[in-house]
């Protein structure tokens, strides 16, 4: 392990993070801490598919109430989820905030994730290792090192297994050999991006489409497929809040040509007048802990205070302690 990265947010705003209750390296205490050293006012905490704290354990051996903590800190904490969505698609990830996170929707979606998860990842493991990457399960549930119970397992879990044994140079490398080997391609049971943009709405809270294009195309729906351009605005007609438009897409498995200045520039173009939510991040996993090289870091894609402020939806999630 690397020692700790030294870096300064070039946004203050960062709507997109993980930490170990997904796919993350850093505990919640960490990411707000290594948040607060960077320069990040405003931090979404977006982990998969599991709503998020409202306590967090300290290095103390005490527990904290999160969004207090994060204050103290001179962060203002917004808790939210990513919720990967679409059975037949790839990279469709919905980002929510604003949610009442006792609402029975929330119970039925971890349940629902984790009995897919586990039975799809384990597929996959065992025909990776019948073709030569002899990867096992248990490897894949120790993390490398940082174990996690089984119906926490990340599909990038795989993908970092895969690098730290050789057969990719990086995770990023294993997620698109993954993506674009048919044999691979072993559907994982997701919600519907319709309903849950509908359930969001219900509990009070807002959806936000994360990094757009990766969104694989063509995008394969019940009805056919469609261009990365109609499934979006096929969500937007759903209801749909926002759209990432600043994301660290070269840190990323995303495999065309456009920079993230360019894709950021064609989707305010396209969208700025159709939604009312243009958000951003860094989608930081603390992945320089495991050595990944030019690792995606806090605030290093995002929004600028004043961009943040201006939008209502956006500056009502501001929590107040």
């Amino acid at each position: 392990m690397k020692e700790e990265a030294v870096y300064t947010a070039r946004y203050p705003v960062d709507l997109h993070s993980h930490s170990t209750r997904s796919d993350g390296s850093d505990s919640p205490q960490e990411l707000i801490d290594h948040a607060a050293a960077a320069g990040v006012r405003v931090l979404g905490l977006t982990d998969h598919d599991i709503r998020p704290p409202q306590t967090i354990s300290l290095s103390t051996g005490e527990t904290a109430d999160a969004v207090a903590y994060a204050a103290a800190k001179g962060v203002a904490l917004i808790r939210g989820i990513e919720i990967s969505c679409e059975t037949t698609a790839e990279d469709c990830h919905i980002v929510c905030f604003g949610c009442n996170w006792e609402d029975p929707f929330f119970d039925w979606l971890e349940a629902f994730v984790s009995r897919s998860r586990i039975s799809s990842y384990r597929e996959l493991v065992k025909r990776l290792s019948a073709d030569g990457m002899s990867i096992t399960w248990e490897e894949v549930l120790d993390n490398g090192g940082t174990p996690v119970a089984e119906d926490r397992v990340q599909k990038k879990m795989i993908f970092e297994l895969l690098a730290r044994r050789g057969f990719a140079k990086d995770w990023a490398q294993a997620k698109l050999m993954v993506k674009n080997t048919p044999a691979y391609q072993i559907l994982r049971e997701k919600p519907d991006p319709v309903e849950v943009i509908r359930k969001v709405h219900r509990t009070g809270g807002i959806a936000i489409m994360a990094h757009p294009y990766l969104v694989y195309e063509p995008v394969h729906v019940s009805a056919g497929t469609m261009s990365r351009f109609a499934y979006i605005d096929r969500l937007i007609q759903a209801g749909l809040d926002g759209i990432e438009v600043s994301y660290p897409y070269d840190k990323t498995s995303y495999g065309g040509t456009l920079t993230p200045e360019e894709i950021e520039a064609q989707v305010r173009e396209r969208y700025a007048d159709s939604i009312r939510i243009l958000s951003g991040g860094s989608d930081y996993h603390a992945d320089w802990k495991k050595g990944v090289r030019n690792s995606r870091e806090l605030g290093e894609r995002g929004l600028t205070m004043e961009s943040f402020r201006s939008q209502e939806a956006l500056r009502r999630l501001l929590p107040s302690v």
